[in-house]
């Protein structure tokens, strides 16, 4: 099996991943902060070291502003559902997952609304100015992806951040595509929130995600509950992280992501992205030879674009096309529309959607082979016909 829909969701994952949940599942899957015996206590300094491989990878100094999720969906939820409040604006880009779309458009009966900035691929100018003509005197919070999920063209957040600070905006990033391919440096930018999956580039289990808050914004919260703070206290605490950590946390999860997060530190996302982004140029070199085949960016380079690639066939639906690739040649590819409509009608593409093509660092020259292979093959258009 070649598997190719790295966005979706990593797989191999890293060995030391797999063993460490294994691990946390026999001798230390206590519950943390809960208890002041020995299991538990182990168990709270494991989720600390997670926290502070978090704060390593995206610079920052304070483990206690890193909140641990189910994923990406959830922190992005966390984020908009907690700032905006009635008469409030948002401004998103033209390419945002329903994950940013569908908790906004549910928000529009709370008198919240919100304004899609166009993206225009590498030329950053022209995207800033998109983001600055939607601002107005009720916009309150930015939402955007710092890389496509469809097509991987990356925005110039850095930028964009430093926009939203100057209207007195806070800018939240979607770095469910880039944490841990791309540089996420806090630090650097002051970002105020960054949401991530921990089960894509950040090699970890399914369930775990991250957001990370540097702000002083009071944010609100979605679920209160217990924490094993102040539990004489009816009302929820009002420090991190246990404000936003209710319930008991996928310990074993968070484990399994430290080995991720130390692996791809180890490995450097530099080096990740570049090998990634060099896969795709293969890619894309080849198709654009092929006449039936609809490439829908210009070459992926590592200035613009994340290492993720949709292609189309001409007149052909793309869940068709993966079926064919899954059925015949054990490749795994995602088709149709990504959980992304928005990228789709900019692009054109909501008709027949597009196969999408993310490798990760377990990929090799081979795999794409095959995968180049699969696609020139005559049977495929024979079979499709």
């Amino acid at each position: 099996m070649i598997y190719l829909d790295n966005s979706a969701t990593t797989f191999p994952k890293p060995d030391s991943v797999s063993a460490e949940v294994y691990k946390a599942m026999k001798y230390y899957c206590a519950n943390p902060g809960r208890s002041g015996h020995k299991l538990s206590l182990l168990a709270a300094s494991k989720v600390f070291e997670c926290r502070s491989a978090v704060c390593k990878l995206f610079n920052i100094d304070d483990e206690n502003k890193v909140i641990f999720t189910s994923g990406c969906t959830a922190s992005l939820n966390m984020v908009i559902k907690g700032v905006l409040e009635s008469g409030d604006h948002c401004v998103i880009s033209s390419l945002e997952h329903n994950s940013v779309l569908r908790p906004l458009q549910k928000l529009k009966s709370k008198n919240i609304t919100y304004s899609v900035a166009q993206v225009y691929p590498e030329d950053d100018e022209k995207t800033l100015n998109s983001f600055r003509n939607c601002i107005n005197e009720k916009t309150k919070l930015f939402v955007c992806t710092h890389a496509s999920n469809v097509f991987g063209i990356r925005l110039p957040i850095e930028r964009l951040c430093a926009l939203a600070h100057s209207y007195g905006v806070m800018f939240c990033v979607d770095a469910a595509q880039s944490a841990g391919v791309l540089d996420v440096n806090v630090g650097e930018y002051g970002y105020d929130f960054v949401c991530c999956a921990g089960h894509k580039g950040l090699y970890g289990p399914m369930g775990t995600g991250v957001l990370v808050v540097n702000s002083d914004y009071n944010l609100s919260t979605l679920i209160e509950g217990g924490t094993g703070s102040e539990s004489s206290n009816f009302n929820q605490p009002d420090f991190y992280p246990d404000k936003f950590e209710s319930g008991t946390l996928n310990v074993a999860g968070i484990c399994g992501l430290k080995k991720g997060i130390d692996f791809v530190i180890s490995k450097n996302h530099d080096k990740i992205h570049r090998y990634e982004i060099n896969l795709l140029k293969k890619l894309y070199i080849s198709l654009s030879k092929n006449r039936k085949i609809i490439l829908h960016t210009s070459l992926p380079s590592v200035e613009y674009f994340a290492p993720v690639l949709s292609f189309s066939v001409r007149d052909t639906d793309s869940e068709k096309v993966a079926s064919f690739m899954n059925n015949n040649y054990s490749i795994c590819v995602r088709a149709g529309l990504h959980c992304a409509p928005l990228a789709h009608k900019y692009m054109n593409t909501e008709k027949y959607g597009t196969i999408r093509i993310s490798p990760s660092v377990f990929t090799t020259e081979k795999h794409i082979d095959a995968l180049i292979h699969a696609v020139n093959n005559f049977n495929f258009y024979k079979e499709l016909s």
